[in-house]
């Protein structure tokens, strides 16, 4: 059964992109990532109830809080940078610069907690940094405005540093804490982040001004990423951690899928062998 849910992991992670795309073509990203972060609390609040975890919330040491709020907040950072690079830039390509955060991490993890670097994890960075890159190519038509416009690209870039320093802040100091309780406490902090980005740049009247239909399927994308939290964790509790990983890191693949389909988003012969590169060098780095 566990394969199910580590199906259905992949499968929400991946049309949260396409989701949310969908939400902030008029909206501002900035308030749409406010909004759906409430929903995503929710479902966070939710597996905390589930398991049970609520407990446990007096038993967190003060270091251990310190670093929740940091990787809160860099979490916050990373999803704010996430969707303005999604409204900004095809998906097909942002998407892939945002999972190339696994290279940062491995090599932060290098530098700081001293990991070592096995062949296999240097054969999977490389993969997966040629499959970036390829996939992020300027496409050989010059008529297509988002390529020469490439300010989706920094948002892109810093959603994938903010995502590697929230892993990397977890490793080091977030310890004896159950990881639906950790998860809830650092959406809180992305929460009051975002709201507090939106009332900093005035946004806030925007949020009355919303399109309905925009304001659902903003709604759906917060749905869809706590449905993918609910199922990668009860897929990690039945199943073995070697298979679940890889399984739900290939959401990528789902996204580009229905971005085709949604969008018309197309890949070029580069962009495709960058897919299977990105895919190949993830495989290896879960299951090696």
């Amino acid at each position: 059964m566990w394969i199910f849910f580590a199906i259905g992991s992949s499968f929400f992670a991946g049309i949260t992109a396409i989701l949310a795309k969908c939400g902030i073509r008029k909206t501002d990203s900035d308030v749409a990532t406010a909004i759906r972060t409430i929903v995503v609390l929710l479902f966070s609040c939710l597996m905390v109830s589930i398991t049970g975890a609520w407990t446990d919330i007096t038993q967190i040491s003060g270091k251990t809080l310190l670093f929740l709020i940091l990787s809160g907040l860099a979490t916050g950072a990373s999803w704010l940078c996430y969707f303005r690079a999604l409204q900004k830039g095809d998906i097909n390509k942002v998407v892939p610069i945002d999972k190339s955060s696994t290279i940062l991490t491995i090599l932060l993890a290098l530098i700081f907690l001293h990991e070592g670097l096995t062949w296999s994890k240097a054969v999977s960075v490389v993969l997966i940094g040629v499959g970036t890159m390829l996939m992020i190519a300027k496409r050989d038509s010059g008529n297509n405005p988002e390529s020469q416009n490439r300010s989706w690209l920094l948002y892109a870039v810093l959603s994938a540093v903010f995502a590697s320093l929230t892993a990397i802040l977890g490793k080091i100091g977030i310890t004896g804490i159950n990881s639906n309780l950790g998860t809830a406490i650092r959406t809180a902090v992305v929460l009051v982040m975002a709201w507090l980005m939106v009332f900093i740049t005035g946004k806030q009247h925007q949020v009355k001004k919303i399109d309905k239909k925009e304001l659902g399927f903003i709604g759906l994308s917060g749905l869809a990423t706590g449905a993918s939290w609910l199922c990668y964790y009860r897929a990690l509790q039945d199943g073995p951690a070697s298979v679940v990983v890889p399984i739900d890191k290939l959401s990528i693949l789902i996204t580009i899928a229905f971005s085709w389909i949604v969008f018309h988003e197309k890949l070029t012969r580069k962009a495709a062998v960058g897919i299977a590169c990105i895919t190949l060098g993830t495989v290896l780095l879960a299951v090696i």
